[in-house]
C-alpha cells in the first residue's frame, strides 16, 4: 500500500497536467453511417479547435476525411451542429471559413469542391433526396445584414451551377428535415418566437411533387406547449418522434391519423436542441428500436419491441449516450461513463458486446486518481428539491490534514436548458486531483428530469438556479465534505449569469469565476442573435414590458454588491455574449478594489476550441485560487495579473491583526 503524503486541499501534486489534457484530448460528435463505412466528427483542440471528419472504413483504417485548411462547422443558430453528411461515399459539409457546402471523396486527390454559391448564408441538417439527386437541408439567410436572418428548408441540386432553392418557409426556424424510404415524402420540425425548441415546435409532413416541391402538407404533432424532437420514418411509412405532451419526453409514431405511444414511461428520450443533428434513437429491426433514455440525469440504452411497448434496460457501463445510430446488424453511438471518457462505441446486436472504435483522449490514468461522483438530490428554495454530482479529492500519493476539509468548487452548468456531464471529465479531475471537491448542480431548468422540473426555472432565472446552487454549497459545508470558508462558484455561458447572481444577491461564496458569462440582461436582449432572442421571455418576462425584471436581476447594475474576489474569460469574437458583458462588470469591481483578473481570446467564439487557451484558462483559474486561498500549489504555471491583490492581501493583515 502506497504511503501518502498529507499536504493541505488544494496543494496535491496531479498527474493530470493541463498539457495533457488539452494535447490528448477530442471532443467526439454527429456518427455517420455509409455502407460499411462509420465516419464521426472530431473537434481538436490543438488544431485550434477545427473540426474534422473522420472515417472508419471495413478495412478497420482510421483517416480524416476531409484535407487541412477546411473546418466541417456550421454556424447555424451560432451553435452549430448537423455539418455533414455522407452519400455512397460522398461527404457533404458545411466549412466554417466560408460557410459554404462543399463535397469531397474520402481518399481522392482532388480538392473539396463547394457546391453552393457565395453568399452570407450559412446550412446545416443534411438529408439527401436520392431521387431529385440533391441535398435538403435547414438555410440561414443573412444577406440582409442584420441580426434576424431568414431560416428556411432549401434544396439544393447537385448538377446546377445555380442549385439552390426554398421549399419550405415562413417561421421563424426550422430543423430534422427527413426523407421517406421511397423518397416521395418528406418531415420537418418548425417553431416560432418566443418559444425555443424545448418549449414547443411542431412536425410537419408534406409530400413532394416530380419537380420537388412541397405539393401538401399537414401537422402531425406538436404546438407551442409540447416539444417535439427527432423525427424519423421507419420503412413502412411510420414516422416516430419523441413528445413531451405527457410531461416527459417519450417516443411515439404516427401512420393514418394514428398517434400511439411506444413506451410511455417518466424518463427523457429527448434532449434540448441547442444544436442540430443529434440522435437519441434508431431502426433496429423493423419492431425494435434502440434508444438512449436519461432517468435523474443519467443516461441508459435499451430496446423498444414496438408490440410490447416497454423499455428492455441494457446491461452496460455507459451513463452518457449520444449520436445513436443503427447499421450492419450493429448499433453505433457516443457513450461515456463516470470512469470511462467519452468513445465512439460499436454494439453488435447478435452479441451484445461492445467495443471501443475511437477514444475522445489518449490519457491513461490510475483509477487511484479518478474521482467517480455520488449523485445527491437535496433541499432547496420554494421547498423543492435540486440534484447534483459530488466528486471527493482523490490522488493516490496525498490526503488531506486530519480535521481539514477541501475547497469545494461549485460547477453551474450552461444553457440553463441543459445538464451536467455524466461521463469522464479530465476537467474535473484536474481539480479533484489536486485536492479540491466538485459538485456539478443540474439547477432547476435543467434537463433529464422531465418537463415541470425544465420549466421550474421560468420566470425565475437569477433566483431559482442561484439558491440550488447555494444550497447544494451549504448541504455540503454542512456535511462535513466541504470548508464552508473555500466555497467556489464558477460557471460559463448562463453558468457565467448564474455564478454572478450568486455573487452579486447573496454571500455565500467566497470566490468566483465567469467564462463568457452574463452580467447585463437587457443589453442581452438587445444584443444576442436570432435563436436564442427570445429564451429570455421565458426565463425573465417579455421584453420591454418586463424591463424592470431586467434590471434587477442584472449583476451588473449591482456590482458593488460583489464583496468577494473573481475571474473573467472571454472570447472577443463571441456573438451570443458579447465581450461588453465580462468587461463592464470587470471594471466595476476593478473600480470597487476587489481583487479581480481578466482573460481575453481573440481568435475565441462562445465556447473555448483552441488547445493553448484551454490550457491557459486553466492554469490561470489554479493561479488565481492558490493567491486567493493562500494555497501552495506544486504546478510550475505563468502567473496571471490579478489586479487589487495586494490591497486585499493588506486588508487581511489588518483584519487579522484587529483580532
Amino acid at each position: 500500500m502506497v504511503k501518502k503524503f498529507i499536504r493541505p486541499y488544494g496543494s496535491w501534486k496531479s498527474p493530470l497536467t493541463s498539457d495533457l489534457i488539452v494535447s490528448e484530448t477530442v471532443k467526439l460528435s454527429e456518427i455517420n453511417i455509409d455502407g460499411n463505412d462509420v465516419y464521426w466528427l472530431e473537434n481538436r483542440p490543438f488544431q485550434n479547435g477545427r473540426n474534422v471528419i473522420v472515417r472508419l472504413d471495413e478495412n478497420g483504417n482510421i483517416k480524416d476525411s476531409i484535407p487541412k485548411g477546411f473546418n466541417a462547422r456550421t454556424r447555424a443558430h451560432e451553435y452549430g451542429g448537423g455539418s455533414y453528411k455522407v452519400s455512397k461515399g460522398v461527404v457533404y459539409f458545411s466549412n466554417y471559413n466560408d460557410q459554404r457546402i462543399y463535397r469531397c471523396t474520402p481518399g481522392d486527390i482532388t480538392p473539396p469542391q463547394p457546391v453552393t454559391p457565395e453568399g452570407n448564408y450559412r446550412y446545416a441538417d443534411f438529408v439527401i433526396d436520392q431521387v431529385q439527386n440533391r441535398l435538403i437541408c435547414v438555410r440561414e439567410d443573412h444577406t440582409s445584414g442584420n441580426s434576424n436572418p431568414t431560416n428556411s428548408i432549401v434544396s439544393i441540386c447537385l448538377e446546377k451551377e445555380n442549385p439552390v432553392e426554398v421549399i419550405i418557409s415562413g417561421n421563424d426556424f426550422y430543423s430534422s428535415p427527413g426523407m421517406n424510404s421511397d423518397n416521395t415524402h418528406l418531415c420537418w420540425l418548425t417553431w416560432n418566437h418566443p418559444n425555443m425548441p424545448w418549449d414547443g415546435t411542431e412536425l410537419w409532413a408534406g409530400q413532394l411533387s416530380a419537380d420537388g416541391k412541397i405539393a401538401k402538407s399537414k401537422r402531425i404533432a406538436g404546438a407551442r406547449g409540447e416539444s417535439v424532437f427527432q423525427p424519423k420514418w421507419d420503412s413502412e411509412g411510420y414516422i416516430y418522434f419523441v413528445s413531451d405532451r405527457t410531461g416527459w419526453w417519450n417516443l411515439y409514431r404516427y401512420k393514418d391519423e394514428k398517434t400511439e405511444a411506444l413506451c410511455p414511461i417518466d424518463a427523457e428520450f429527448g434532449a434540448p436542441q441547442w444544436v442540430f443533428g443529434l440522435s437519441t434513437y434508431a431502426f433496429v429491426t423493423e419492431n425494435r428500436i434502440i434508444s438512449a433514455c436519461s432517468k435523474n440525469g443519467v443516461w441508459k440504452l435499451g430496446f423498444i419491441k414496438t408490440s410490447e411497448k416497454r423499455f428492455e434496460y441494457l446491461k452496460l457501463p455507459y451513463t452518457e449516450v449520444s449520436s445513436v445510430c443503427s447499421a450492419n446488424n450493429s448499433v453505433y453511438f457516443i457513450g461515456g461513463s463516470f470512469n470511462s471518457a467519452s468513445s465512439v462505441i460499436q454494439l453488435r446486436m447478435g452479441t451484445l458486446e461492445t467495443k471501443v472504435l475511437k477514444s475522445s483522449n489518449k490519457i491513461k490514468l490510475n483509477n487511484e486518481f479518478i474521482s467517480e461522483p455520488e449523485i445527491i438530490k437535496y433541499k432547496t428554495g420554494d421547498n423543492e428539491v435540486s440534484h447534483a454530482l459530488v466528486y471527493l479529492p482523490k490522488n493516490r500519493d496525498y490526503k488531506g490534514p486530519e480535521g481539514e476539509k477541501p475547497p469545494l468548487i461549485v460547477k453551474t452548468h450552461g444553457g440553463p436548458t441543459s445538464c451536467v456531464q455524466t461521463s469522464l471529465s479530465f476537467e474535473t479531475q484536474y481539480w479533484t486531483s489536486r485536492g479540491f471537491a466538485v459538485a456539478d448542480v443540474n439547477y432547476r431548468g435543467s434537463t433529464g428530469y422531465g418537463r415541470e422540473y425544465r420549466q421550474a426555472l421560468n420566470g425565475k432565472w437569477g433566483i431559482a438556479d442561484v439558491q440550488d446552487c447555494i444550497n447544494a454549497a451549504k448541504h455540503l459545508a454542512s456535511s462535513g465534505i466541504a470548508d464552508k470558508n473555500s466555497l467556489i462558484i464558477k460557471g460559463g455561458s448562463a453558468g457565467g449569469y448564474t455564478t454572478m447572481c450568486a455573487l452579486t444577491f447573496h454571500d455565500t461564496f467566497n470566490a468566483g469565476v465567469s467564462y463568457y458569462g452574463v452580467s447585463d440582461l437587457d443589453a442581452l436582449a438587445k444584443e444576442t442573435h436570432k435563436f436564442e432572442s427570445r429564451y429570455l421571455d421565458a426565463l425573465i418576462g417579455p421584453y420591454p414590458e418586463k424591463k424592470n425584471v431586467y434590471f434587477e436581476r442584472s449583476p451588473i447594475n449591482f456590482a458593488k454588491k460583489i464583496s468577494c474576489p473573481m475571474l473573467f474569460f472571454q472570447g472577443l469574437d463571441d456573438k451570443v455574449v458579447p465581450p461588453s458583458q465580462s468587461q463592464r462588470i470587470y471594471d466595476a469591481l476593478l473600480k470597487k478594489g476587489l481583487p479581480v483578473a481578466y482573460s481575453t481570446f481573440k481568435d475565441e467564439q462562445h465556447g473555448f476550441r483552441s488547445s493553448q487557451n484551454i490550457k491557459a484558462c486553466f492554469e490561470a483559474e489554479l493561479y488565481f485560487y492558490s493567491k486567493i486561498f493562500n494555497i501552495k500549489i506544486q504546478d510550475k504555471i505563468k502567473p496571471i495579473k490579478i489586479e487589487n491583490l495586494k490591497k486585499e492581501i493588506s486588508n487581511k493583515k489588518s483584519r487579522i491583526s484587529k483580532k
